[in-house]
């Protein structure tokens, strides 16, 4: 792994925010484009680019900060606080995923972790729908979800192995 640990916490505290921002804007973005998939829910999350990438360079305390702070941010700016409870179900079921790959994934392998994460994603989404909706029947969406949430995650992963690969951060 190439966690960081930083010895100034103000330098610690502008990348996250930095990340935190970026990866905000990108939600933002993506947000206003159209979905070219007919399955409710499914997109790309290329904000999770950022994430996977914050899980691997900064390490797990990090990426949870700048997770919340994203799916919180995005849900206010976006009007969409309702949205907030399936972002923060598939998040938190993703970084967990993710949080416990990344002790046996080295960063040739970060594509692995991110389709596991997006799967993990679509399901932490779908288990909310279910409960807020009290709906079980929303489980026949599991296979269309499932092949969705992994190639965004292929994507998303391959993107986050580019950067790691690319950039390095002066300590």
């Amino acid at each position: 792994m190439t966690q960081q640990s930083d010895k100034h916490p103000t330098r610690r505290l502008t990348r996250m925010a930095l990340l935190t921002a970026i990866a905000l804007t990108i939600f933002m973005v993506e947000a206003q484009i159209p979905n070219p998939l007919p399955i409710p829910g499914a997109k790309l999350g290329l904000a999770n680019i950022v994430t996977v990438y914050a899980m691997f360079v900064l390490g797990p305390a990090d990426t949870l900060m700048i997770l919340l702070a994203r799916i919180f941010l995005g849900s206010v700016f976006s009007g969409q606080m309702m949205t907030f409870f399936y972002s923060l179900a598939g998040g938190l079921l993703c970084y967990a995923a993710m949080l416990l790959l990344r002790r046996i994934l080295t960063l040739n392998q970060i594509w692995v972790c991110s389709v596991i994460g997006g799967a993990c994603h679509n399901i932490g989404q779908l288990v909310a729908a279910i409960t807020i909706a009290r709906t079980p029947a929303l489980i026949v969406y599991l296979p269309f979800l499932l092949p969705a949430g992994m190639g965004a995650g292929l994507f998303t992963g391959l993107c986050a192995q580019f950067l790691i690969g690319r950039l390095s951060f002066k300590k």
